[in-house]
């Protein structure tokens, strides 16, 4: 599973004319799911994210966690950070995964981050088209790929 978090002053998605989710002071978390994975890179990445410290602390370090401010999580499905672009000019998507698999760990990616991590969670729906506003905070923008874990580490 691919996140790019992007922490907010406030962010909102809005599906068919409607708002679906919105939140202030917090994080923006566009999830991508890829086809070889599984409730343990869910579990992994709701893990990761909620202790993530990119908050500043009274001395203007990033020393905080989500939970530690008391923020709140947009999380928004975004099957094209799954994005092949080494061939032509039309972005490929065969890593991205099936509907079916995608919602379910999405949807499990979100019971985890509210549920065991106490994160208050609004999201957009899943496969529509979204319009997402975003007021980036710093900006601070970073992405987590569960599946780095699982690669060797390189020797520098």
């Amino acid at each position: 599973m691919i996140a790019l978090i992007q922490r907010v002053k406030k962010s909102s998605v809005e599906t068919m004319g409607s708002i679906t989710g919105s939140i202030s002071n917090g994080l923006n978390i566009l999830l991508g799911v890829g086809n070889d994975d599984s409730p343990d890179d869910a579990k992994y990445l709701a893990s990761k994210i909620a202790a993530l410290r990119i908050f500043s602390d009274d001395n203007g370090r990033m020393n905080l966690s989500i939970q530690d401010v008391g923020g709140s999580a947009l999380v928004i499905s975004q099957f094209t950070l799954y994005a092949d672009c080494r061939k032509g000019n039309r972005p490929s998507f065969t890593n991205s995964a099936e509907p079916e698999l995608a919602r379910q760990l999405y949807e499990s990616f979100i019971d985890l981050l509210s549920r065991e991590h106490g994160i208050h969670v609004e999201t957009g729906i899943f496969a529509a088209d979204m319009t997402v506003e975003i007021i980036n905070d710093g900006p601070v923008t970073i992405i987590l790929d569960s599946n780095i874990r699982k690669k060797p580490r390189r020797n520098d």
